[in-house]
């Protein structure tokens, strides 16, 4: 008895259960990733509220325009507050959104925003991160010039502002729908936009701009808790007086309220893509009767439980670098459906969805579909169901599965399509709801139907793509052969054996770049000439160069489909660990940077995804040491817990999805894989609770923190000397135990990775 006692004391101690240890949320710091010093990258996260997946993220903006290196509106360098606008992207290289800022006022009516040096001449605060605070679904900040403490929450569709005005001070809130991204990014321009004021509570409006995402639509309804006295309405130039509408394309307001009591001004705002009439809906479903401190405790317990999912032993350091990264899996995608089942589809009809279904948007694939869709594979597979099927809504439209897509239009703006392995993945590891049929067909025409950036008609010609003929192109034929090994497999569970050989022989394109010469994947033209000259150091960014925010030294391991193969191209394992081992250590020379190259260990950038599988790659040749060694490193030094946490955007989740996998011990390397190659715990153990009831637990028995090496392994009490585990291991539950220590080991060298 005593040792069930003493047992159940320590796992409640040590998971850090809700009851006995700090809630999860409380390790949660949305600051993390918000700004980096003067000439490095952070994650362009924001550390404004929101809830799983939802489509408002309200949170505040510290520039006039944001642009690429302030993409979520937010710079922790600021001293600045703009205003307070409800949604956003998350941690990307690019900013858009930024819709229906709002900024409260004191005995200030200016209706234009200015940067620092004009300070005076605007409406903007200053504030302090003293007087600033964030957790899971709740912000807060004292604007230092008004002497206004502001406040805000969310549910999916609503944002809730409460702002606490000094006592008997002239009450204002600005209302700016002419606020954005950067208007010179994209072409960015407002086509149409609407102020109507319904009576003196309510307001309700729309914008429509264009931008990254072509002609999105955004309709509002705001309530407010006091009744509006005055109001202006600004188009341009043109100002009026208490008038009940405006239109125009450069739209503000000034509301005022008169002297402040002792309440504070509650204001919510609820969005949505379809209709005003279904802005009106979700406010009611989602806030009727609920005050502000209601909707910051449904936050709270949303993310308590999606948290709730990993439980992770360890410093308290570790647990506030952990929550945040799995936090930031969540920001995105988000709900692009009304509570009514409404959506705006690709060809901006109307459509609804049937019984629970939700759409979303915003899918970074280029970059989520390496570690955050295998993560939401394994912890949210209802989810999965939805994004699948919202990806199979634009296939019905277009004729091919989104590249890059927000606000429920692609943007084409990355390479490959990897829609293409999130929906393989999803099938052959059977998430239900999904129509196999239709999930193939699109699967399939994705990779026959050209679109930007993939013409297949080349692709099938050449057996590559030719530089002079399609830019990008050495990041494209790998990365393509990769998406068509994917189509290849989905192609062999169907039984489909003569699209399995057409596409199992393209995904063997990429050998047709390799140079055997220069040991490298290097361009040629349509005449099947090398393209000189060529530089391994040198980097590409996004168009005219072979490579894609990278060069042909990160380039080189993009073959996870068939590493086996790629160790023979090198040469065999000894010379495939070489070349490794000079990856890692060769300095960045010669190369000319863009904003995707950070967080360096040598050739490894750890700021950009092309690499972020590589240091799992020992584990093919025999050598997994110096995968703990290298995975350790990044772990320890490429990741922490302030405004410059991560080693360069976070691109949706998933510098944060690398994180969690790797810190719990293994990562796939190959997203389709089935398998989950072991690295090196950087927690001290962690519990993965399952949607199909079971448990996973990982436990690590290390005396010191330098235990960085593995010297033996269990699966389920077993001996376990295999170098990764499989998908169905963690389904099934059960233990997997990692005795570490300070010096490698012969653990995992007899037995090289051969799948």
């Amino acid at each position: 008895m005593e040792k069930i006692l003493y047992g159940l004391f320590f796992v409640l101690i040590c998971w850090g259960s809700p009851v006995y240890g700090m809630k999860l949320t409380d390790y949660v710091n949305p600051f993390i990733g918000t700004g980096a010093v003067t000439g490095s990258l952070s994650g362009n996260n924001y550390p404004g509220a929101t809830v799983p997946f939802g489509m408002v993220q309200l949170s505040p903006d510290t520039r006039v325009a944001p642009d690429w290196a302030q993409a979520s509106g937010y710079d922790y360098n600021d001293n600045t507050i703009i205003g307070f606008s409800h949604t956003r992207l998350s941690g990307t290289g690019a900013s858009d959104f930024i819709d229906i800022l709002l900024m409260p006022t004191v005995n200030n009516r200016m209706t234009e925003a200015a940067e620092p040096k004009e300070f005076h001449n605007g409406y903007q605060s200053f504030f302090s991160h003293q007087e600033e605070s964030a957790r899971p679904g709740y912000y807060q900040v004292f604007l230092k010039d008004y002497k206004i403490k502001a406040e805000l929450s969310a549910t999916v569709h609503v944002g809730m502002h409460r702002y606490t005005y000094p006592f008997g001070q002239e009450q204002h809130v600005i209302l700016d729908l002419d606020h954005s991204a950067n208007k010179a990014s994209w072409s960015r321009k407002i086509i149409n936009a609407q102020i109507r004021l319904v009576d003196n509570y309510t307001i309700e409006g729309y914008r429509i701009i264009t931008g990254w995402a072509k002609l999105r639509k955004i309709y509002f309804r705001m309530e407010l808790s006091k009744p509006v006295t005055t109001c202006t309405l600004v188009d341009g130039d043109r100002r009026y007086e208490n008038m009940p509408v405006i239109n125009g394309t450069c739209l503000k307001a000034v509301f005022d309220f008169g002297k402040a009591g002792k309440e504070p001004l509650l204001v919510k705002v609820a969005l949505s893509p379809v209709s005003v009439e279904n802005a009106r809906e979700n406010m009611r479903k989602e806030t009727l009767n609920k005050s502000f401190d209601d909707v910051v405790a449904e936050a709270d317990n949303a993310w308590e439980h999606e948290l709730g999912k990993i439980y992770v032993k360890g410093s308290r350091l570790k647990k506030e670098i952990f929550y945040t990264a799995l936090y930031h899996t969540m920001v995105q995608p988000n709900t692009m459906s009304d509570v009514n089942g409404e959506y705006m589809a690709a060809d901006y009809s109307v459509r609804t969805l049937k019984n629970d279904e939700k759409h979303y948007s915003t899918f970074s694939l280029w970059d989520t579909f390496r570690a955050a869709h295998p993560l939401y594979t394994l912890m949210h597979p209802r989810r999965v169901t939805d994004f699948v099927n919202s990806m199979i809504r634009q296939y019905d439209y277009y004729g091919y599965l989104p590249v890059w897509q927000l606000w429920g239009q692609d943007n084409y703006c990355m390479i490959g399509n990897h829609s293409i392995p999130v929906i393989a993945d999803a099938v052959l590891k059977g998430i239900p709801g999904i129509d196999v049929n239709k999930a193939y067909e699109a699967v399939y025409n994705s990779s026959c139907i050209s679109h930007p950036n993939s013409p297949f008609d080349i692709w099938e010609k050449y057996g590559y793509m030719p530089e002079n003929l399609q830019t990008q192109s050495v990041s494209i034929t790998l990365e393509q052969s990769y998406d068509d090994w994917c189509v290849a497999r989905l192609a062999r569970k169907l039984g489909k054996s003569k699209d399995y050989r057409r596409f199992e022989r393209r995904s063997e394109f990429y050998k047709n770049l390799y140079d055997f010469e220069t040991n490298f994947f290097r361009p040629k033209n349509d005449t099947g000439d090398w393209i000189e000259p060529f530089d391994p150091y040198k980097y590409g960014a996004n168009g005219g160069y072979p490579f894609t925010e990278g060069n042909a030294w990160q380039y080189y391991w993009y073959v996870p489909h068939q590493i086996k193969i790629l160790i023979e191209l090198t040469g065999g394992d000894k010379a495939f660990i070489s070349k490794l081992d000079e990856f890692f250590t060769t300095e960045h020379i010669n190369r000319e940077l863009n904003d995707n190259a950070s967080g360096f260990i040598g050739q490894y950038a750890h700021g950009n995804e092309p690499s972020h599988h590589v240091a799992y790659l020992y584990n093919y040749a025999g050598a997994p040491w110096k995968t703990q060694k290298y995975v350790a490193c990044i772990l320890d030094s490429l990741y922490n817990n302030t405004s410059a946490g991560y080693a360069g955007n976070d691109d949706c989740g998933e510098m944060s999805a690398w994180y969690v996998f790797s810190a719990m011990g293994f990562y796939p390397v190959n997203p389709v894989g089935g398998i989950y190659v072991i690295g090196t715990p950087g927690v001290d153990g962690s519990v993965m609770t399952l949607e199909n009831g079971n448990k996973f637990e990982i436990k690590v028995l290390r005396k010191a923190l330098h235990d960085i090496y593995i010297q033996s392994v269990t699966l389920n009490g077993r001996k376990y000397d295999k170098t990764y585990i499989t998908h169905e291991d963690i389904l099934s539950g059960g233990m997997l135990e990692f005795k570490m220590g300070p010096e490698p080991s012969d653990w995992g060298k007899e037995s090289p990775l051969e799948i």
